[in-house]
């Protein structure tokens, strides 16, 4: 009859292997066969020697805090400042956790400036659960975007691709541009244009109305614009940005042509439409319908571009200088040139002692901040389009 291990030995083994405290994956399991005292002793020393072999080479390649094991990934001492302080948490983060998702970014071709980029602008991102159908979310991302570089490159403007969910998120929201006419070859740049148009995408029958009364056909360029601004925008939004312009004379036919033609419209506020609009018809006197044809003017900076040279135009004229910003395609050229093509065609072009005071005039036109523009409260309203 064989004799019983003594417990107290027993708990002694157990203690001694316990303090390694070993990755999961390297646990050593022993079966010991024979239950004799001298047996015991020996097969303790021998795990006590493996286990602590282990533990060592262990500590060595596994870095123990967040910091290691950013550090050991690539980032610099600058990169992980900047990790930090846009992410306090991750300071706290489990060390193996963090590099198991670190070696996920890597795969996909991911650095440190990229992970930067990353957490900026998604600061949760590692707290994400981004291994869930990881390799069949980047077979499909692979191709759609035509390539795993292109991938990254989305991956970076909107890290949110790796934790939208593959089935009842992107795919769905990919098959709806492909049934409205927009090709998958299309839709990338729009993607990388718009790095929310996954999540914000919604297309019923009143935006579907929307689209139709722009009259662009599907192989026009403008199409897949108008399509996904349309889409990732509210129903109330559009009402209210159409009945902006209805308010100056414009029809809803007219409206919705220079939408078609112009369709970056939709993403500019109410606001800035509104104050481009009533200078125009107000200070420059010119007729409402002209933005039909020169929409630019909506896009102009109000403040820093089409006042002071507006105000110019007619300091020039006061001053009897030549050449003058006089009559409609004079002005609307100036409006369109670049802030150094304007200053040498019609300022730096005179000499100097007039030339200084259309710069002063011009220099203090530009520095007129717009009134109870520095106590203006900014409500955010959410999306803006």
């Amino acid at each position: 009859m064989e004799p019983k291990p003594n417990p107290l030995l027993k708990l002694r083994f157990f203690i001694s292997f316990s303090k390694i405290r070993p990755p999961m994956r390297s646990l050593l399991f022993i079966t010991l066969k024979s239950a004799t005292y001298s047996t015991i002793c020996q097969a303790e020393a021998v795990v006590e020697e493996i286990t602590q072999e282990q533990a060592n080479n262990y500590s060595d390649n596994h870095p123990k805090n967040s910091s290691e094991v950013l550090k050991k990934w690539g980032c610099s001492d600058s990169d992980i400042t900047k990790l930090f302080a846009r992410r306090p948490t991750l300071q706290n983060a489990d060390a193996l956790n963090l590099r198991f998702k670190l070696s996920v970014l890597n795969e996909l071709g991911l650095n440190s400036d990229d992970l930067v980029k990353i957490i900026n602008c998604r600061p949760r991102f590692l707290s994400s659960r981004i291994n869930i159908c990881f390799e069949e979310r980047v077979d499909f991302l692979i191709k759609l975007f035509g390539s795993r570089e292109m991938l990254c490159k989305a991956i970076v403007r909107n890290p949110s691709l790796l934790t939208y969910d593959l089935d009842k998120t992107i795919k769905p929201v990919v098959a709806l541009y492909e049934q409205v006419g927009i090709s998958r070859h299309d839709l990338i740049p729009m993607l990388m244009s718009r790095p929310t148009l996954i999540p914000r995408t919604s297309l019923n029958d009143q935006k579907m109305e929307y689209i139709s009364r722009t009259q662009v056909s599907r192989a026009s360029k403008m199409y897949k614009y108008v399509v996904t601004l349309i889409a990732i925008s509210r129903i109330e939004t559009i009402r209210e940005k159409a009945a902006n312009l209805e308010k100056f004379g414009m029809s809803e036919d007219e409206i919705w042509s220079l939408f078609g033609r112009s369709p970056l419209l939709l993403t500019l506020s109410v606001d800035k439409v509104q104050r481009n609009m009533t200078f125009v018809v107000g200070t420059m006197k010119m007729p409402a319908n002209v933005i039909l044809e020169y929409p630019f003017l909506l896009f102009n900076n109000l403040e820093a571009v089409m006042k002071p040279r507006v105000l110019l135009a007619a300091k020039v004229q006061d001053m009897g200088l030549v050449p003058e910003i006089k009559g409609l395609p004079a002005i609307l050229s100036a409006l369109r040139m670049s802030e150094k093509r304007f200053l040498k065609v019609f300022v730096h072009c005179h000499p100097q002692d007039a030339a200084d005071e259309l710069m002063a005039v011009y220099k203090t036109a530009k520095g007129i901040k717009r009134l109870a523009a520095t106590s203006r409260k900014n409500i955010n309203k959410g999306f803006p389009f």
